[in-house]
């Protein structure tokens, strides 16, 4: 079993930085791929970013377009974002989501998720 809880949501100005964290707990967690998904209000979940157990493969959904980084630390069991260049497009709530195998983009491949913290970016 793995759990997570994201921490870190909060207003921002467009153009300005934030990065959110996912607390894991579980010893087995730095064998699993994790990921952050986002969605917004009336949109669906969408991936984000996801970084491999090793940490040495990371894969990026076409819309950070370079502004946002995804990084683990299993010593610690967390997994953060950083992300930069924020628009308001951005805003959503921001989910962190771990699973068993590869990345993989689809909601439906993850099986732990945590309950999401809150990002918006102002205009």
């Amino acid at each position: 079993q793995v759990q997570l809880v994201e921490s870190g949501g909060r207003l921002v100005e467009a153009g300005g930085s934030l990065r959110v964290s996912c607390a894991a707990s579980g010893r087995t967690f730095a064998r699993y791929t994790a990921a952050w998904f986002r969605q917004a209000p009336g949109k669906e979940r969408e991936f984000v970013a996801g970084i491999n157990w090793s940490g040495a493969g990371t894969y990026y959904a076409d819309f950070v377009e370079g502004r946002f980084s995804i990084t683990r630390d299993d010593a610690e069991n967390t997994v953060t974002l950083q992300m930069n260049s924020l628009k308001p497009e951005d805003t959503a709530v921001y989910y962190c989501a771990a699973t068993w195998g590869g990345i993989r983009t689809s909601t439906n491949a993850y099986e732990y998720w945590g309950q999401g913290t809150q990002v918006t970016v102002s205009s």
